[in-house]
């Protein structure tokens, strides 16, 4: 590959939008109804004229950032222009700049600065996905899902997933591995409670049991990752009991129940049922700490 190509690759939301040399116009003048823009300018659009990106992969806004947004606005204006795709004479359609649009709108504006792109469907999708990767404040699991829906829906290989966001194959394949960890330990990492770290640790251990456990000892006593990966590697050492037969698949109901089960108690949860509706419920424990934990869950 060229550095030439290289480097548009690794410009991400830029490269895609094919930015030409921007010219402000007149701040009098107002884009609406018949008139026409220049495509590559900065246009001065009504803000009733623009809705929002129905691809938008976003939908929690902090309602105190986007008060100090709109404050900041009011005081010094709109410093970094939206854009938008032109729909019709008198409507437009926003590819990226959500939360600067619900400031300006917070701060009292009826007019907003915008690129004026032409992007298919796709290009939409592509766009605000990528705008929202390279937001600093996602979480891992944020940043994992939007890779997950460019894989998905933009048809992309990873390898063409991180050239389209300056990531290199195996930092993409890290996050996308995220997905494979359990409801339970996804929230943590949400939430902030654990770290990439920790996650990359307990992506290393393939039986959900020791999993779930290893977790809930890092929230319980806030372990170090070094901490993680010696336990990590001691529980390693343990073999894990293979079954024989293969039990009978759970229906939809029954495995359900399982996967909350397993959730709520941080362990994986095995529910057996007979045909006449009767059955057993066992939890595994990995240890007396353990034991005691989810005894104090059943307020025993």
């Amino acid at each position: 590959m060229s550095a030439e190509k290289r480097n548009a690759l690794g410009k991400g939301l830029s490269a895609l939008l094919n930015d030409s040399v921007n010219v402000l116009p007149n701040k009098n003048e107002i884009i609406s109804g018949s008139e026409t823009n220049s495509m590559g300018s900065v246009n001065e659009i009504r803000i009733s004229e623009i809705e929002v990106n129905p691809f938008q992969p976003r939908t929690d806004f902090d309602h105190d950032a986007l008060s100090e947004l709109s404050d900041s606005i009011k005081l010094q204006g709109l410093i970094q222009p939206i854009t938008v795709r032109r729909v019709n004479a008198h409507k437009y359609q926003l590819i990226s700049g959500e939360r600067r649009l619900r400031a300006s709108k917070l701060a009292g504006l009826t007019q907003i600065p915008a690129y004026v792109r032409t992007a298919n469907d796709q290009q939409m999708l592509e766009m605000a996905l990528i705008e929202n990767i390279q937001r600093e404040n996602l979480n891992a699991i944020e940043v994992a899902l939007s890779f997950q829906r460019m894989i998905d829906e933009c048809n992309l290989k990873q390898e063409e997933l991180g050239e389209r966001v300056s990531k290199n194959r195996s930092t993409v394949t890290n996050y996308l591995r995220l997905l494979k960890l359990p409801p339970t330990i996804q929230a943590s990492i949400r939430d902030g409670q654990i770290s990439m770290g920790h996650a990359r640790a307990l992506i290393g251990v393939d039986d959900l049991t020791k999993q779930l456990y290893i977790h809930q000892q890092i929230t319980r006593h806030e372990l170090s990752v070094r901490k993680v990966e010696e336990l990590v590697r001691d529980l390693q050492r343990s073999p894990v009991k293979k079954e024989g037969k293969q039990p009978e698949p759970l229906s939809f109901q029954v495995q359900k129940i399982q996967d909350d089960l397993a959730s709520k108690f941080s362990t994986k949860v095995k529910l057996k049922v007979s045909n006449q509706g009767k059955g057993t419920i066992e939890i595994p424990f990995l240890s007396e700490d353990d034991l005691n934990r989810i005894l104090e869950m059943l307020d025993w």
